[in-house]
């Protein structure tokens, strides 16, 4: 007997001894094959629809043209992209040879489908292993390297169509209190309690505070030029550069009760001259990262604060600005971020900022009852009884 098969002048479908289904379609008097197989007549009729479609628009293209394997079509996008900071690119190289080449490496890129990308997705949440921001940052990745595909029109449609996969959903970073940032400056080495101190009320990143020069600092001003950070790449070496984004670019005020601090610090630990590093290790050279986490874990271990990050420091100096009233684009400002997202994150309210502004809304409610709105308020429920 005959496999069940449909077809017309354009496009057929048969069913495979396998029970799976094939589709395939004319162009220019040429049958082309569907690039896999399908689980049911319905998918592949829906294939063969989508691909009509794509040939009346015009935006249909050959298969043939994505016959390059992904691995080798990434190593050919990295070479692509010279402007590429030093970390950005060893980030990528891992994500790709960790979590992507593995299981996706060796297929064409007209071969991964959504269906693909969704199983290859699924996979890395399965591991156990592999923490949301990690996978959220590969599939980035990957729908990166296909919308530049899509551009050299190797394939028609970016493959990777997963909502919500690209966001980050990170965990809730604590929040210090000023009293425990100042335990764990109190109990760091005394040359780097400065440091502690300055990062959480300027909300510099550790890269930037490495690399923070004397002449960058005018405490009669009381600013803080940031133009510069060290990347520290796997390999442990160093690398200077710009900051983060261009809105990484600022001037940082620094509140008038750390100038104190600093000039102490300068006096005692901060390398000589001009160009003379304010937080420094032994001999006035970079900071070595593994040195400082040391002491951090010491600190705050006695602080009590044991699972407190030293980005947290961050976190914490920008929520604590968000509750004097900053705006949204001054947190930006402060922050060096280009993009309002992150400076919203800082505007969520503590109890305390929700209690002022619940007694800044019970003023004008009293207000509003002095002026007539208990009348009217009366009046609504004669007429509600009513």
């Amino acid at each position: 007997m005959g496999q069940p098969r449909s077809r017309s002048a354009w496009g057929s479908t048969r069913k495979l001894p396998s029970g799976r289904w094939q589709a395939r379609y004319r162009v220019d008097g040429t049958w082309r094959p569907a690039p896999s197989t399908f689980r049911t007549k319905r998918d592949a009729d829906a294939f063969l629809a989508a691909t009509r479609a794509d040939l009346e628009r015009g935006s249909w293209l050959p298969p043939e043209r994505g016959r390059i394997t992904l691995r080798a079509y990434a190593a050919q996008w990295l070479e692509q992209k010279p402007d590429l900071r030093p970390r950005s690119r060893e980030q990528y190289e891992i994500a790709l040879r960790r979590h992507i080449l593995p299981r996706l490496g060796e297929r064409e890129l007209s071969q991964i489908s959504p269906s693909t990308v969704r199983s290859w997705h699924a996979s890395l949440q399965a591991a156990g292993d592999i923490g949301p921001p990690t996978i959220a940052k590969a599939y980035r990745l990957l729908h990166a390297v296909f919308a530049t595909a899509v551009e050299d029109e190797l394939v028609a449609k970016n493959p990777c169509l997963l909502r919500g996969a690209s966001t980050d959903r990170t965990a809730e970073r604590p929040v210090a209190t000023v009293e425990q940032v100042y335990l764990i400056a109190d109990a760091i080495t005394p040359s780097l309690r400065a440091m502690v101190l300055f990062a959480t009320f300027t909300g510099l990143r550790l890269g930037e505070l490495r690399a923070l020069k004397r002449r960058r600092l005018d405490l009669d001003a009381r600013t803080a030029q940031v133009v510069e950070q060290y990347q520290e790449l796997s390999s442990g070496d160093l690398v200077l550069g710009p900051p983060k984004t261009d809105a990484g670019y600022r001037t940082v005020a620094i509140p008038e009760a750390l100038v104190g601090e600093l000039e102490t610090h300068l006096d005692h630990y901060a390398g000589p001259g001009p160009d003379g590093l304010v937080f420094c290790g032994s001999l006035h050279q970079p900071l070595n990262r593994k040195t400082f986490y040391r002491h951090w874990n010491e600190a705050t271990k006695v602080a009590g604060l044991e699972a407190f990050h030293f980005h947290d420091l961050r976190h914490t100096g920008n929520t604590l600005a968000a509750a004097t009233g900053a705006s949204t684009k001054e947190l930006m400002s402060r922050m060096g971020h280009a993009s309002p997202r992150a400076a919203l994150i800082y505007q969520h309210a503590s109890s305390e900022r929700d209690h002022s502004i619940a007694a800044a809304l019970s003023s004008m409610i009293v207000q509003r009852v002095a002026v007539g709105g208990a009348a009217t308020t009366r009046s609504g429920r004669r007429r509600k009884a009513g």
